[in-house]
């Protein structure tokens, strides 16, 4: 790419509109590239994907739609430079290599392409919560990754169409870029791309989140999934989820959103359980919150249920006036940690760099 030389060479010349700086030094001059940080809230599976029908391209069997969790949230700095002699990644302090560094590549050298733009870059993402499994953290690293590279790079995407990039790093990212609850299309109108259905104005959900860790690839369970004899009965029986799910976000009748969602949980885990590495993804832990919320549904009437995602980690759903209560109830008889959340909102570019 060539600048020329304003009339007036000073020697700092900033073009604002686009963020890059041009420095000269005896009228030989350089591009010093935009640095840029986004956040983005996980996301809580709904109606929950499961298997891929094309792994490289990250496409999905069916629709799935989701929550995003205000208080958990990924935040990633991306800087392009030519003092980067290679791309170098680091997510939640360590370096990334093999199968985790390629995800990452995957999604920020489309947007290099789309860009024309062949420099190097030093990306740093950190979750603002470690050692848990099964609450959307990679979900959110990967929109939050997609937004800061498209913002520093200068590309004017739309969040839907930046939804299908950021779903080549993880697919729940798509759900995660848009925010709110939000429906991922496994094909409509030969596109897979996320849309917000709604920002939690109409559906008036608040979650406890019991934060639970295990060494489990959430990966793995998508590669196992296909392998049960009840794969196939799970995507027709989902296929016919989606719409329930679709017609109670737009009444705003939150209890039938947690109710869909604990059944989803079930079919979920029933699936994975029985694929071919017979993997138990849920914890002892687990299901002390489970029997729990069926206590206070069935003992109190109190309206809450439980939500799992590939782990062991469990959201609690029910309305904002009973959270206090339903999570006082969780961590007086479990012990457990519970964070209180509100629905959170689409990815966004912050001014708090990470390096």
């Amino acid at each position: 790419m060539e600048f020329k030389c304003p009339e007036f060479c000073e020697d700092l010349y900033v073009q604002a509109e686009t963020g890059v700086v041009l420095i000269t030094e005896n009228y030989r001059w350089w591009i010093v590239l935009s640095k840029s940080t986004a956040c983005a809230h996980t996301i809580q599976g709904l109606v929950k994907y499961h298997g891929l029908r094309n792994r490289k391209l990250r496409l999905p069997y069916h629709d799935s739609v989701s929550v995003c969790a205000k208080e958990l949230t990924t935040t990633a700095t991306v800087d392009f430079d030519d003092r980067y002699s290679q791309d170098l990644i680091e997510i939640n302090g360590s370096v990334a290599k093999g199968n985790e560094a390629k995800r990452v590549t995957a999604v920020i050298d489309p947007l290099r392409k789309l860009a024309k733009n062949k420099h190097h870059f030093k990306l740093v993402s950190a979750n603002n919560l470690t050692k848990v499994k099964g609450v959307g953290y990679s979900a959110a690293a990967f929109a939050s990754i997609a937004l800061a590279v498209s913002t520093a790079l200068n590309l004017k995407i739309d969040l839907s169409h930046l939804s299908e990039i950021a779903r080549l790093g993880s697919g729940s990212a798509s759900r995660s870029l848009v925010g709110g609850f939000a429906i991922w299309y496994a094909n409509k109108n030969g596109r897979s791309f996320a849309q917000q259905l709604d920002d939690g104005t109409r559906v008036k959900l608040a979650m406890g989140i019991v934060p639970l860790a295990s060494d489990v690839k959430t990966e793995l369970a998508h590669e196992e999934s296909v392998s049960s004899p009840f794969f196939t009965s799970r995507v027709k029986e989902v296929k016919a989820e989606v719409p329930r799910m679709l017609k109670a976000i737009r009444k705003g009748d939150v209890n039938e959103v947690c109710r869909i969602a604990e059944d989803d949980s079930l079919s979920l885990h029933a699936v994975t359980m029985t694929g071919r590495g017979g993997l138990v993804l849920v914890s002892p832990e687990t299901i002390k919150v489970i029997n729990r919320v069926k206590a206070m549904r069935e003992g109190q009437g109190i309206p809450v249920w439980y939500s799992l995602d590939t782990g062991p980690s469990v959201f609690l759903n029910t309305q904002p006036q009973y959270l206090d209560a339903v999570c006082d109830d969780i961590q007086n008889n479990t012990n457990l940690q519970v964070i209180k959340s509100e629905v959170g909102g689409a990815a966004h570019t912050i001014d708090q760099h990470l390096f």
